[in-house]
C-alpha cells in the first residue's frame, strides 16, 4: 500500500516535535515560576511583618516577617525540558518539613498542589494551540 503524501505528512511530523520540545520546556519553566508565585503569595496573605507580627499556625503558610523567605524564592530553566523552583532561605527547610521543636508550616507543597491544576491546563492549552496551527 503507498501513502499519499507520506514524505509531506513526515516532514511535518518531524517539525511538530522539536516545537512540542519547545513549547513544553517554556510550559515547564512557567509553570515552576507559577509555584514560586503561588508560594509568594500564600506567605503574605493575612501576614503582618514588623512589631505585630503574629507567627503562624501549624499546618499553614508562614507568615511573613521580614521578606528573608520569599527573596530566597527562585525558578530556574534547568534543562530542555526542566525547571525548578526552590527556596534558598537557610529556614525554608525547617518550615516546610518541621523540626523536633516546631511543627510544619508548609509553603512549597501547597503552592504546588494548587498550582498542578493550572499547569496541566497550561500545558494542554499550549499543545492544543500548536497542532491546530501545524495543521494549516
Amino acid at each position: 500500500m503507498v501513502m499519499k503524501g507520506k514524505d509531506a505528512h513526515m516532514r511535518r511530523l518531524r517539525a511538530l516535535s522539536s516545537e512540542v520540545v519547545k513549547v513544553a520546556g517554556k510550559v515547564v519553566y512557567v509553570g515552576a515560576d507559577m509555584v514560586r508565585s503561588e508560594a509568594f503569595r500564600g506567605v503574605s496573605a493575612g501576614s503582618v511583618s514588623g512589631k505585630n507580627h503574629v507567627a503562624s499556625s501549624a499546618g499553614e503558610y508562614p507568615n511573613r516577617d521580614t521578606g528573608g523567605l520569599q527573596n530566597g524564592f527562585k525558578t530556574e530553566q534547568t534543562g530542555p525540558l526542566t525547571a525548578e523552583f526552590r527556596s534558598e532561605t537557610e529556614y525554608s527547610a525547617p518550615l516546610e518539613f518541621g523540626t523536633s521543636k516546631m511543627q510544619a508550616r508548609p509553603h512549597i507543597r501547597p503552592a504546588r498542589d494548587a498550582s498542578a491544576p493550572k499547569i496541566q491546563a497550561l500545558f494542554t492549552s499550549e499543545i492544543d494551540k500548536l497542532v491546530k496551527r501545524s495543521g494549516k
